[in-house]
């Protein structure tokens, strides 16, 4: 079964088309990487997908539900999850409470605050196996706002995959760190199940090589390639329009 299938996808702003009937579709544990240049619809595409803003028309399916018209947090429940281009996290929380509030908003019993958080076992221990599976244990006592940026953008991602989604969208997850941190947060790409499909926007196209099963590549709201990393890096089209090359 396709895991993401979008159809004639447009959002209209105004008279722009940010995103102009853009098609494409994401098999089982594919690692799908978008580039293009800067406005070139990327992250209006990711919103649509997720359920933020509202496509002009078109359609957008899920594991072969139809989900266009639903709402954000439906789209969660359906296995669908998402990071941020920049961090959107709670900053006065623990790394281990963001893990919890994760776990119990996927969960479908939730977190009910007539009960102490405490008495979530069951949560706690999923919690505490997330954080050792991904290396932040030693760092799940620490206020969110008191960690490095690197650190952050690992902790969004650990919280990303709290409802071990099957579809997961990672919006520019490098973005603005070091090469140390940048190589950590790749190694967490790499270490994904295939049981989760990643279609990811990415502007270092050393990452974007290295993490990319296929690449899909935008110009001003419309795709103008797809295909492998071999087939992309020999596009012509590509190298004048994303790379700058004559």
């Amino acid at each position: 079964m396709i895991v993401l299938s979008v159809e004639q996808l447009f959002k209209n702003f105004g008279g722009v088309a940010a995103v102009a009937g853009v098609s494409f579709e994401i098999g089982p544990g594919e690692r799908r990487v978008l580039l293009g240049p800067n406005g070139a619809g990327k992250t209006t595409l990711f919103h649509t997908i997720a359920g933020s803003i509202p496509a002009t028309s078109g359609r957008i399916n899920l594991l072969g539900q139809d989900i266009t018209r639903l709402r954000p947090d439906r789209r969660a429940r359906l296995g669908l999850a998402r990071t941020f281009q920049i961090t959107n996290l709670f900053p006065r929380l623990t790394v281990l409470e963001s893990v919890l509030l994760a776990i119990g908003g996927a969960n479908a019993k939730g977190l009910q605050l007539i009960f102490p958080i405490s008495s979530y076992r069951d949560l706690y221990a999923r919690a505490h196996h997330l954080l050792e599976e991904w290396g932040l244990a030693g760092i799940a006592g620490r206020t969110v706002r008191d960690l490095s940026y690197g650190e952050q953008r690992q902790l969004e991602l650990v919280l990303a995959l709290a409802g071990q989604p099957k579809l997961l969208l990672l919006d520019e997850p490098t973005a603005g760190l070091s090469p140390a941190e940048t190589a950590r947060v790749v190694a967490m790409v790499q270490r994904l199940s295939r049981e989760t499909t990643v279609l990811m926007i990415e502007h270092d196209m050393d990452v974007a090589f290295e993490l990319a099963d296929r690449i899909t590549v935008m110009h001003q709201g419309r795709l103008i390639a797809e295909g492998d990393k071999d087939a992309i890096r020999a596009n012509r089209q590509v190298a004048e329009i994303y790379l700058g090359t004559e």
